[in-house]
């Protein structure tokens, strides 16, 4: 597997570099220690390794990208922790806000066998609890192009498709509102001049900030 060998370290840093460039931002030293929460100094370090083993390119001042063999350890990491956040969901029950950090701690240790059981036990699920995709068998992993709430006209409903899955406090939140994959919103009004979003769910209504309404992906 294309991982082998490579330290639980180095695989959270090339998963977080994918994700940065997956969501359309540069994957600079600082938006990097940000998500990972540790010092520029470690990144830098840790960027250094990566680039010696041929799985990034550094420039400075530009950000990292990953080579096209890390990407595929990245991809699999992805693949290890949406699956098992899917099947924590769906077999165990966990709620969305706690299958996140469970993952996190499974997705180092999940053999090709498991992984491969896991997929086919839950049909080959093509998104985790939180909506984002789950990279196939071949690594192959697609992103749609999507909007968010705030791109909703007024009076305007459709489906929520992917909440953030990094901040249970927000995820426990949005549950509260009823603003989960699958579930049903309608933008009622946008307050001007970054006022916060009116919107309609099956919880009720509620006014919730730009910021929240922004994260929340729909159809």
């Amino acid at each position: 597997m294309p991982k082998t060998g490579l330290s639980e370290a180095i695989q959270d840093y090339l998963k977080e570099i994918y994700k940065l460039q997956a969501a359309g931002g540069r994957a600079t030293t600082t938006a990097i220690a940000r998500a990972m929460g540790v010092a520029p100094s470690s990144v830098t370090a840790m960027l250094k390794k990566l680039a010696a083993l041929g799985l990034a390119e550094h420039a400075r001042y530009r950000g990292v990208t990953l080579t096209e063999a890390g990407e595929r350890v990245a991809l699999e990491v992805v693949r290890h922790h949406r699956l098992l956040e899917q099947y924590l969901a769906e077999t165990l029950g966990l709620s969305i806000d706690a299958v996140h950090a469970e993952a996190d701690r499974l997705e180092h240790v999940l053999s090709d066998e498991l992984e491969a059981r896991i997929d086919e036990a839950l049909g080959f699920p093509t998104h985790d609890p939180h909506g984002d995709p789950i990279p196939d068998r071949e690594l192959r992993l697609e992103h749609p192009p999507g909007r968010t709430i705030v791109d909703l006209e007024p009076g305007e409903r459709t489906t929520v498709t992917r909440v953030p899955d990094g901040d249970p406090e927000l995820l426990r939140y949005l549950g509260e509102l009823a603003l989960v994959p699958g579930g049903s919103v309608e933008l009622a009004s946008l307050a001007p001049f970054d006022g916060p979003a009116t919107v309609r769910s099956a919880s009720g209504e509620h006014a919730i900030s730009r910021r929240v309404a922004a994260a929340v992906s729909v159809a």
